[in-house]
């Protein structure tokens, strides 16, 4: 492990605070330079932009270009993906203007199915210390510019905690769902590198429903934040909300079936609907 550095000129759509704040992952905490630190598996790294530079600093394992470019998506053309969204009408536009430094994580998949499994019924403050909580107690540490930053526990090092031990880090009832989720993975009754090679998002979706504490939109953000199924279309209170305000216009939108709302969205963005999503979740979000 060795502390590496590594800039990017010029890179179009990338802005550290759509990417880190657009609530996609729950590891990357805003420092006092304006940098951001997260933990990416077995790293520890640092992302600033300045003017035009993206500056990237880290303690890893291999190489640091490599991890970044991976993680951040940074081989896909954003211009291109937002000329095209932008297209579809002045709501796309508008959330992809406000938005427009956001790219899709490339997140680990154990780590996510975990992290959105306590993100159920919860806030991003909590979601963020309870994740770092269970870090520390059972990751392994790195230390980053005189700090200490804790992995995210492997399946292996996560067994180690009973249902108490993990209620007593806060989870509450999402406790049991976590303790039960990693004895069938660990036991390979749902097989992750199975699922990292699937291709259809109707079998990916199958498989994840059978882990514990996992439904339809907590499965959809796994597949989207961490297995690029851009096609899926995660719906929770503030995209059903955007939704029914610019496209359905009923009086309860908390009647509007997950039904119409996913076929409103192959509809309307075809392939792009998860990239879709995270533009109009960002922009209602923030401007409410």
């Amino acid at each position: 492990m060795q502390k590496q550095e590594y800039i990017l000129e010029k890179q179009e759509s990338f802005e550290p605070k759509h990417i880190c704040e657009c609530g996609q992952c729950f590891r990357w905490n805003l420092e006092e330079n304006g940098s951001y630190t997260g933990v990416i598996k077995k790293a520890v790294i640092s992302v600033k932009k300045q003017n035009q530079k993206i500056i990237f600093k880290g303690m890893c394992e291999g190489d640091l270009k490599q991890i970044v470019t991976d993680y951040f998506d940074l081989d896909n053309n954003y211009h291109k993906i937002k000329e095209n969204l932008a297209k579809i009408d002045v709501f796309m536009r508008t959330s992809v203007q406000f938005g427009e430094g956001i790219r899709i994580l490339h997140q680990d998949l154990w780590e996510c199915i975990i992290s959105f499994i306590i993100s159920a019924n919860n806030n991003i403050p909590r979601i963020k210390k309870i994740i770092e909580k269970i870090s520390k107690a059972y990751g392994t540490k790195i230390e980053f510019e005189g700090k200490d930053y804790y992995t995210f526990p492997t399946p292996m090092q996560l067994s180690k905690a009973s249902v108490q031990d993990l209620r007593n880090l806060g989870l509450g009832f999402r406790d049991k769902y976590v303790y039960h989720t990693t004895k069938m993975v660990l036991e390979k009754q749902v097989d992750l590198e199975q699922i990292k090679c699937l291709d259809d998002s109707k079998i990916i979706r199958k498989e994840l429903l059978k882990l514990d504490g996992i439904g339809p939109k907590v499965a959809d953000c796994i597949m989207l934040f961490s297995l690029k199924r851009w096609d899926v279309f995660p719906i929770d209170v503030w995209v059903r909300r955007v939704m029914n305000e610019l496209y359905i216009h009923q009086e309860r939108e908390e009647k509007i079936s997950r039904k119409v709302l996913e076929e409103l969205a192959e509809e309307k963005f075809l392939k792009m609907a998860g990239i879709a999503q995270q533009y109009l979740f960002y922009w209602k979000r923030e401007t409410a």
